[in-house]
């Protein structure tokens, strides 16, 4: 099976330095399936080509137990189009060989990790379950344009009709972890099959590289069942999850017609403006060592190890669960050992007192004191701001007025579950400065998102300096 990353913005051969694969010479890796290989058939300043290829061992499959479904010598374990046609053999194979490209991250070429280029990826041969339309559901809303042909099942018998299996070329001014995330999570979407077990961490696996377009992709539905192999129990939970996004942040901005038609720049999430805000504000403190209180899944710490200056990041969070998907999504396996020694993820409570927190330049809390009743609010405060007391803490929680903007949100409810409560900018800004007066902090109020006269906007922002 093979596929193929054009680029042909000037110098193209930059797609080596996002791919951190050489185009001189061909290499070659061992996977549990058979071998991949990659190699660049073209390699000019107008015109680069990679191309990853596979050589699945079928025989290899059967007796390792990896194979199709079926009794044990049954001649359809060895005889089938697994080896020949593109499926989760190379989305697997897309994220153990481009894993660096993957994640974001560029060694040497850092500044390109976030640029759109003019990209097209072709797939020889890919299994479609539903047809060319299928295959346009899934892309062209993402933005890409689609050229795929059709295989009659064989050419010397047109009798027999035409097969499931179609050449298929997609082609988008697109970044090249955001290419290659689509075809992580739709080829195997489009083969419906998955040559390994499916269990709840594929639903960790999905959410992770679904965020920030799956959420309100129309066929979102279709994407998870199929991905998750149609499990009803994971894939109800995944949907779950995807909703409960939604209730997050009911006002998240959907695809635009002109990004849908190629923008370069997409309109911005309020999750994302949140962190970025955070960020930025973390910068000009001119803080060197950051704590981010409440981690969960690492977002921010992601953010955070975009920028030099942040020398230690520190990210706790009371779910182990998290942290482990906070790793996963840092990569820190494979990090360089320079980026790794910048991240530390540790398991604590915001309850209790931690020598850990103490020494810090500054410290983020991004909308977490609204899960916190009365007595944990009251705990926290003083591991915060008595006890680890950084010289900056930015604090971000929801604004409730701006909750009538939100057409999907009843009168009276909360965006979340399990908040505890939803302040006013009154109530905020009569809490946080009261914590100022106790602790010897002075507050500054920001706005995080669009801001309405009437209501404000939909976070509210503290900064609180020593």
């Amino acid at each position: 099976m093979l596929l193929t990353l054009t680029n042909t913005r000037v110098p193209a051969t930059d797609l080596g330095y996002l791919l951190h694969k050489n185009p001189n010479r061909v290499q070659s890796f061992e996977l549990s399936f058979g071998k991949a290989h990659v190699f660049y058939p073209e390699a000019s300043s107008d015109r680069c080509t990679a191309a990853l290829l596979l050589d699945v061992d079928p025989v290899g499959l059967v007796r390792s137990r990896r194979g199709p479904s079926g009794e044990g010598g049954m001649l359809d374990q060895y005889v089938n189009d697994r080896p020949y046609v593109a499926s989760s053999f190379m989305s697997v194979a897309i994220a153990r060989i481009f894993n660096s490209a993957l994640a974001g991250n560029s060694k040497d070429r850092p500044e390109l990790v976030t640029v759109p280029l003019p990209l097209s990826a072709r797939i020889g041969v890919l299994p479609c379950r539903g047809g060319e339309q299928f295959v346009r559901r899934l892309f062209e809303p993402l933005g890409y344009q689609v050229v795929a042909e059709h295989h009659p099942l064989d050419e010397k018998f047109p009798e027999w009709g035409d097969g499931a299996y179609y050449t298929v070329e997609i082609s988008k001014n697109v970044t090249l972890q955001g290419l290659l995330t689509h075809l992580y999570v739709l080829i195997p979407v489009l083969d419906t099959g998955k040559h390994y077990w499916v269990g709840k961490d594929e639903v960790e696996k999905l959410l992770r590289h679904g965020e920030g377009w799956l959420q309100s992709h129309p066929e979102r539905e279709a994407i998870v069942s199929r991905y998750l192999r149609g499990f009803r129990k994971l894939t109800r939970e995944a949907l779950a999850r995807l909703t409960e996004d939604e209730s997050l942040d009911p006002d998240a901005e959907q695809e635009t017609k002109e990004e849908q038609e190629q923008a370069i720049e997409a309109p911005i999430r309020l999750h994302d403006a949140r962190l970025q805000q955070v960020a930025a504000e973390l910068k000009t403190s001119g803080a060197k060592r950051v704590l981010d209180l409440g981690c969960g899944e690492g977002k921010l710490v992601r953010e955070l190890l975009k920028d030099k200056q942040f020398e230690e990041i520190v990210g706790m969070d009371v779910s182990y669960r998290s942290l482990e998907v906070a790793a996963e999504r840092l990569h820190l396996d494979t990090l360089p050992p320079k980026q790794k020694e910048r991240i530390k993820l540790i398991q604590g409570s915001l309850m209790y007192r931690d020598k850990r927190l103490t020494g810090f330049d500054a410290a983020a809390v991004v909308e977490v004191i609204e899960h916190l009743d009365e007595p944990r609010l009251a705990a926290f405060e003083r591991v915060l701001f008595e006890f680890a007391r950084p010289q900056t803490a930015v604090l971000t929680t929801p604004n409730a007025e701006y909750n009538v903007k939100f057409e999907t949100l009843p009168a009276g409810q909360f965006r979340h579950r399990d908040h505890r409560f939803e302040w006013t900018r009154e109530q905020f800004q009569k809490w946080a400065n009261g914590v100022g007066e106790r602790f010897g902090y002075a507050v500054e109020f920001k706005p995080v998102g669009e801001e309405d006269q009437q209501v404000g906007a939909p976070t509210q922002m503290g900064v609180f300096r020593q």
